[in-house]
């Protein structure tokens, strides 16, 4: 049922699983009562229970939440979800013994608090920092049309195959037996959306294999498609990483606290996103990507600031200079000034055919500005061609010239794969470092 074109909107529920021990964490407590903020309390309002309760409110036509608590501990998290203030109603119901029996508990409440809904949201509180934009997303997917949905990214990295095997000594060694298909592999993130009846139906279908975590699903839509219900996907976000080990926890807090010093828009003043009282150095990524041109054209090849005669030029708003272009964009994303587009966005005539020195000028000027000083930026271009090596070290000197201070740039091939390795165009990574200004 396409819920949009049928109401106009769609009614939304969600369940938000937080009935895990976390004793991979080591904080002997629930995992969802860990802290992402500065104080370091346990259940205070950054911890993983209500930054996700308080995120997945946000929802465009969310009706009622409910979460799904260890059994011990339903009261005390009923009264910190109260302590939020939330405008939807939010109940706490207690889990079960897997994850797919917690999911039907919480089902089960919902149902008997006759809370008609068009789309479910099963949302992981591990996954707190999953912005409201990816839930609405999969909520949207569900309502043209789609039955289940899942946020998926792709894999970066290369996949093995591995097994435990004996040896000659007959010693058990884990061997690689082959290798995956990474273009057809995701990872898998929440929240998951269904229409209401596939996931109920499904859940009472499969109830019986919910009391063991042997047979039990581990996710939604695999009960899903034991059902013979096709699973969509949709794109997913890095912010939906979710927190397992004590490393996940350390990204999670640097991003949370990045996410609350950033300014609330573009340009706006330091003193008014960022704590000034803070020396500690911000990081950001940044990335930009142009194709090169087919067939003649008076553009010319730019790179990393250099004039590159001859070479198949790179097509633009600007001069597409991608060295330029990502270190730009990562200095605006340690700073919390937005992205390169939201910066220098093509309907800005003025950046028209801009050089990519430029920008990266006007950049670090902008970051100065919101009370930065810049350390470095360090950027990788990705490509066969042109050769970087024999220019390397003037492109270091104009780039570290625009943005007044060191600028390192290296450059690798990605060995025949995607549309670097294919010479379609080229693509550049960068990270800044940028610390708040003593007052």
């Amino acid at each position: 049922m396409k819920v949009l074109e049928e109401t106009g909107h769609a009614r939304v529920v969600a369940v938000v699983t937080a009935a895990g021990s976390g004793q991979r964490l080591g904080y002997g407590v629930p995992k969802a009562l860990v802290p992402l903020g500065e104080s370091g309390r346990i259940g205070d309002d950054s911890s993983l229970l209500c930054t996700a309760v308080r995120n997945t409110a946000a929802v465009h036509g969310v009706q009622a939440i409910v979460v799904t608590a260890p059994a011990a501990d339903v009261k005390l998290f009923t009264e910190l979800v109260a302590l939020l203030g939330l405008q939807v109603p939010c109940a706490v119901v207690a889990g079960g013994v897997s994850r797919q029996s917690s999911v039907y508990a919480g089902l089960q409440h919902l149902k008997d608090a006759q809370h008609d809904a068009d789309v479910v949201l099963v949302h992981d509180a591990a996954r707190a920092l999953t912005p409201t934009s990816l839930m609405d997303r999969v909520v949207a997917a569900v309502a043209h049309g789609s039955a289940a949905v899942i946020p998926a990214l792709e894999v970066a990295d290369t996949i093995k195959l591995v097994e435990d095997v004996a040896d000659a000594a007959n010693t058990s060694v884990q061997r690689v037996t082959g290798a995956a298909d990474r273009s057809v592999m995701r990872i898998v993130q929440t929240p998951q959306g269904f229409a209401w009846d596939v996931l109920w139906q499904a859940h009472t279908r499969f109830a019986d294999r919910s009391n063991d975590e042997a047979t039990a699903a581990t996710d939604d839509s695999t009960l899903a498609q034991w059902a013979g219900v096709e699973v969509d996907a949709v794109p997913g976000d890095a912010l939906a990483l979710k927190v397992t080990t004590a490393t996940d926890l350390a990204l999670a807090r640097t991003l949370f606290q990045q996410e609350k010093d950033a300014p609330s828009s573009d340009h706006t003043p330091h003193s008014q996103g960022v704590d000034v009282n803070s020396s500690m150095p911000l990081v950001g990524i940044g990335s930009d990507v142009h194709a090169f041109v087919v067939g003649q054209s008076e553009r010319e090849m730019w790179l990393g600031g250099v004039h590159f005669p001859g070479e198949q030029p790179l097509d633009g708003h600007s001069d597409a200079d991608v060295i330029a272009h990502a270190a730009a964009d990562a200095l605006f994303s340690a700073a919390g000034l937005g992205d390169l587009g939201s910066n220098f966005g093509t309907s800005e005539p003025q950046w028209a055919g801009a050089a990519g020195s430029v920008l990266l000028a006007e950049a670090a000027r902008r970051v100065r500005e919101a009370g930065f000083d810049i350390g470095n930026v360090a950027v990788q271009v990705i490509g066969n061609k042109p050769k970087v090596g024999p220019q390397r070290a003037l492109m270091q000197e104009r780039m570290s010239a625009a943005a007044g201070a060191v600028v390192r740039i290296s450059a690798t091939t990605t060995d025949a794969l995607g549309f670097a390795g294919r010479g379609e165009g080229l693509a550049a990574i960068a990270t800044a470092l940028v610390a708040p200004r003593a007052q």
